[in-house]
This record gives C-alpha cells, structure tokens and sequence, in this order.
C-alpha cells in the first residue's frame, strides 16, 4: 500500500504561521478535500506534500518508489511537439522503468553481479511496469484527452497551439494518465466544462490510488470524495464523509465559536467608541488610556471564524418594472464562416422571473447566444424582441478590461453603488474575496481575475431586471458564490446564464436550454430535471425527440424545442393537408401573439404614465384627482391581468 506520511510539519512566511504541527497520511483508497478560507495555505500544503516547498520543521516520509503527481492551479504551458506526444511524456516513469529493466537483463546475460539479486529486481521492476498499465498507454492517454473534452482532430495539433484554459486541461491529463499511487490536485476544475467535469468525477470515483484536491466546487467535492481535512489558523482537522456533511458538522461545532465571536466583536466596537470619543479630553484620558489597554488584550487574542460562516448577504436594487414577456427571439441565427450555423433558427421566449441557464458543450455557442441577446454581437438572420421596460445587464469576463485606473477598489465601487448600498460597499467587497486592505489597492495593479469580480459586482448594484450572465462563478471561492446564489435568488427579474459550476446550476436554474451544434432544446424544468431526462434518452428509456436534416447545420439537425415526452412523435408522418393546416394555425396564434404582445406593451405605458401622474402634487393633494386616477390606474391594472392571461392561452397554441 503505497502512502505519504506528515508529521508535526510547521511553515512560517515572515511572522505568520502558515503551518502549525500538521500531520496527515494519505495511503491508497483515500479520496480527500482540503478546504479552508483563501490564503489559509491550502495550495502552500499541497506543496510541501508534493516535496516542491520545504517546512521549517517536521518530517514527510513517503513509500520507497511511490509516484506522487502533483497539478497546480495555473501556469504550466507546452510547445514543441503535438498533443499525442505531450501526451506521451507523462509516461516517462515507465520508460525509466523498461531501462532499467534492459540494464538488468543485460547484467544477467554478461553474468554481471549478483543473479539472485539481479532477478528479484527485474522482477518487481516488470510487475511495478505492469500494474502502472504503462503498456496500454496509447488507449489510456486518448481515452483520457477525450474525456477532458479533447477531439480526435486536437491529438495531432501542436500544443502551442491551445489556449491557456486547453494548457491546463493538457497539464491535467498528463497528471491522469500517470495513473500515480498520490494524485495532487489544486483546482483541477477551474478550466473544465460541466461534460469535462462530469468525466473527472467518474475517474475519481474510480480511482484506486489516493488523491486529494482542492476545489470551490460543492458538487464536485460532494460525489467525489468521503473525507475533508480543514486548514483554519495554521492547524489542521479531519472530518469524514463530504464536503456538505463536513459543512454541516463544522457549523454546529462552531455555534459556540461564532457566539463568541460575536460578543467579542461588540465588545470592541464599544471599547472602539469610548476611546475615539473621550480619548482627547482630558478629564477623560487616563479612562481613555484604560480602555485602550483593555482592547489591545483583546486584540491579541481575537476570535477569527472561517468566511464561510460569516453569513454575509445582500440585495439587488429594485429591478425596474417589466412586462411578462422579457425577451424573445425569433429564427435567430448566427454563423461566423457563412457555411456553419453555430445557432440555426432558435425561437425562445423568456418570461419574467425565469431563471434559464443555457447548457451544452463547448463550442456550441452558449456565449455566442448570449453576447446576442445582450446586444454586443450581431445575429445572422432572425431577430431579437425585447419587452417592455426591460433593461438588461450584460456580464463577461471581457467586462474586466473597463476597469483600469488609479482610483482604489472602494473608490470606484462606491462611485458605481446606489447611495442607500454605499455603507454595505465593504461587505459586498468582503463576499467577493476583498477583505481587509486588500479594498485599497488600486485598480491598475490588479489582475484579470480580481477585475471580473469587481465587474460582477459593478453589474449587480446597477438597476437591471435582466441580467445575461457569462460564467459569474469564475474567481469566486465557494462562500462567494454562495452570496451570489442568495442575491440571484431573491431578484426581482429574470436571469439568462451560463456557468460550469453544476452546484450553482442546480442551486439557480428553474428552466434549461440546450445547445448542441446547431439545434437547441427546451427544458421546462430545474436542471436535475434536465439530467435525468438526458441520462434516460442515453438509456433508451425515453425516446428523444425527432430531428430532420439540414445542410447549414454541423449536426445535420434541426432545432427541436421542447423536450417533455408528450412532443415525442408517432412513426406515422402527417398528410400535406395536415401539414398546411398546422402551419396557418401557427401563423394565426404568432400574429395573436404579436397583436396581444403590443396591447400589452401600450397598457404597460398607460399605467406607468398614470403612475407618473399620481405622484404630482396637485394630484395626490387632492382627494378628488387622486381617487380620479387611483380609478384609471385599478382599470388598467385588470385589463393588463386580462391581457397576460390572452397571451397566454395563445402561446400554448403555439
């Protein structure tokens, strides 16, 4: 059984333990998480496991000829050779091996040393060699790559010639493939896919080494692993089972802790104030100077509890009034070649307060979809129709390349946040990973991580009621994204978003559309809805829908929409008669829906402009006009009530 062993290791960076007498022994079977705030040392200990950083004390003892693979966070890069031979580097372990098996052999055949010795050596050698499963390697590597979200194509592509979330997927493979007794993972998930994540869970519930990760991934952690170790002040503790049990346990635990914490706080705030009130008077100093000495005791041994369980929480402003229809599309298509579709004849509609998340593969055009509804690219063909009132917000990761000056992280989030919001600035800060001083730096020293955090929380303090979110958990640790869940949740509006962190999908999502080379799917539905539904069609259990051909399409498909079992169709095909029937049906009920649509929307202006006028004073000051108005308001208000439930009965016909 191959293991690594720590021992009472201890690190210091300058007068901050980082390390405090930590021990752990992970042996083969053992599927760890290690958890802890940011910049408790999680990624430090991970090294000084790797025996890549050195502790100022303590012993690491490891099994004689354990292979131990160890992936960073970021920074590994290839070039110079292909895929398929990068690939084959990860292997050089059995290479080294097969050497020295032929140096052996060789040593027999020239009758060199001692043959016992010789032999027996070989021997483990060929048996190490073979459990490694180095001589199938070439279907190990492939099946490996693929599964990542690698194609066929990319194995014989240069590596220089993938981008840097592709290095880190190579960098991850080669990590895999090695197939080492201690597998050393550090985020492993921050550049995967929800398909590419999927895969790396079954791996690692497969997985007959030891390894342990770090991740900001609940999911992930949850179906992966049976035992989380915490790193909090220096020390470390263990915990079995997952990662949500491991949360549930540690809060009930700390209860007695955040009281404490609590009181402590309160405490020093109002040592705090006496001091900064009485501290210049005289008649008051030497009280002043007797509070101060209380609070530095105190200081020097304040309560600290993890982020996480600081319940942090914040709202969105008000979201503008909308109408029910928020946004619709209607054959909306885009190419970027003129040959290929990469969106074909999409007709969605999103009503108010929906909660959609766009799901498919890479490359299928989610962020394309959303860069169009959001207006930053333009469509092919069809078009987008947007409500009434509504006012969307738009966030990518591109936004992180507005924010540039000399102006603090505080100073310019202040400057953006409404003036009731200002004083919670430093919380929201603190939830999105900017804590302490670090609110002072300025922005220009930032990095691209830090400024898409910053740009998430500009966009959630404006008044929007739809906001089009590009993957808004990137940079954010599992707390932050917590916070942000929260905050979603309670919006008045509606929300479109992509995002590959599935915890957060199946927190969010109420309804799900598929992307999938040119066709798409509606899901009405959570996400886990959408799972099984797509593991029972895999299954054979439910039959997918039907799909046509289509030449401008890269799977040859048409859009289908609607994914229940009842838009399943019979193997008998309808007459022309049938046909030309349904389709003037179709057109009927579209320009009822448009005549509705435009009622509604003329309402919707009425009532806002009588609104308006209520809050003059010569109206609301007179008892008359008010009840006058109050009246044409309530009329409105009924025929708009009529009008929605119009739309919609005519859009079930569609």
């Amino acid at each position: 059984m191959a293991f690594v062993q720590f021992s009472q290791v201890s690190l210091a960076f300058a007068a901050r333990d980082i390390l405090k007498n930590v021990s752990v022994n992970l042996m083969t079977g053992t599927k760890a998480a290690l958890t802890g705030a940011n910049g408790a040392g999680k990624s430090t200990l991970i090294k000084v496991m790797a025996g890549l950083v050195h502790p100022d004390s303590g012993s690491r003892v490891a099994q004689k000829d354990a292979r131990i693979a160890y992936l960073p966070q970021s920074g590994l890069t290839h070039h110079g050779c292909s895929l398929r031979e990068e690939a084959d580097r990860a292997f050089q372990f059995g290479y080294d091996i097969q050497n020295e098996i032929d140096s052996l052999g060789e040593q027999l055949e020239k009758g060199e040393g001692n043959t016992d010795q010789l032999l027996m050596r070989q021997s483990e050698l060929i048996s190490r060699l073979e459990e490694s499963g180095w001589h199938r390697r070439e279907g190990a590597a492939e099946s490996v790559l693929l599964g990542l979200g690698f194609s066929h194509d990319d194995l014989s592509r240069q590596t220089e010639e993938f981008s840097g979330g592709w290095q880190m997927r190579i960098a991850l493979a080669k990590a895999l493939m090695q197939n080492p007794d201690i597998l050393l993972l550090d985020e492993p998930t921050n550049y995967l896919d929800i398909e590419a994540r999927t895969w790396l869970e079954s791996f690692l519930q497969n997985y007959k080494g030891a390894f342990l990760l770090v991740s900001h991934d609940r999911y992930f952690l949850d179906v992966t692993v049976n035992e989380v170790y915490e790193l909090f002040g220096g020390d470390l503790k263990r915990y079995k089972g997952n990662f949500s049990h491991y949360e549930q346990v540690r809060e009930v635990e700390l209860k007695t802790l955040i009281a404490e914490y609590e009181k402590q706080q309160d405490e020093i705030a109002k040592l705090e104030d006496f001091i900064r009130r009485f501290g210049v008077q005289a008649t008051k100093a030497a009280q002043a100077q007797e509070r101060q000495k209380q609070l530095d005791k105190i200081l020097a041994k304040k309560i600290e509890i993890p982020e996480s369980l600081k319940k942090i929480h914040f709202k969105f402003p008000p979201a503008p009034h909308a109408g029910n229809l928020v946004i619709r599309t209607r054959s909306l298509t885009k190419s970027y070649d003129g040959k290929y579709n990469v969106i074909e004849n999409l007709d969605l509609t999103v009503e108010n307060g929906e909660l959609l998340v766009v799901a498919g593969r890479n490359g299928a055009g989610k962020s394309t979809l959303l860069r169009m509804l959001a207006g930053v690219d333009q469509c092919t063909g069809g078009e987008i129709i947007l409500g009434s009132g509504v006012k969307v917000g738009y966030f990518s990761q591109d936004n992180a390349e507005t924010i540039k000056g000399s102006e603090s992280i505080l100073e310019y989030v202040e400057s953006h946040a409404p003036t009731e919001l200002i004083p919670k600035v430093r919380d929201m800060l603190g939830s999105f990973l900017f804590r302490g001083d670090d609110v002072f730096k300025p922005l220009d020293v930032l990095s691209g991580g830090e400024k898409s955090r910053i740009a998430l929380l500009q966009l959630l303090l404006s008044p929007n009621n739809l906001l089009i979110l590009d993957e808004p958990t990137n940079h954010l640790d599992m707390h932050s994204k917590d916070v942000l869940m929260g905050a979603l949740k309670d919006f008045g509006g509606t929300v479109i978003f992509v995002s590959h962190d599935r915890g957060f999908i199946e927190g969010l999502a109420t309804k799900v559309l598929e992307l999938n080379n040119g066709c798409h799917r509606e899901f009405p539905g959570d996400y886990k809805y959408y799972m099984e539904r797509i593991a029972a069609e895999e299954a054979g259990l439910v039959a997918a829908p039907e799909t046509s051909k289509n030449s401008n399409s890269r799977s040859s498909q048409n859009s289908v929409k609607n994914a229940e079992p009842a838009v399943e169709k019979s193997a008998g095909k309808l007459s022309w008669e049938e046909q030309k029937k349904q389709e003037a049906e179709k057109r009927k009920a579209e320009k009822e829906v448009a005549r509705i649509e435009e009622e509604i929307a003329k309402a919707e202006e009425e009532k806002s402009a009588l609104e308006a006028k209520m809050g003059q004073p010569e109206v609301y000051s007179n008892g008359a006009k008010a009840k006058e108005v109050q009246g044409k308001i309530d009329a409105v208000s009924a025929k708009l009530d009529e009008l929605n439930a119009a739309w919609e009965i005519a859009m079930e016909k569609l």
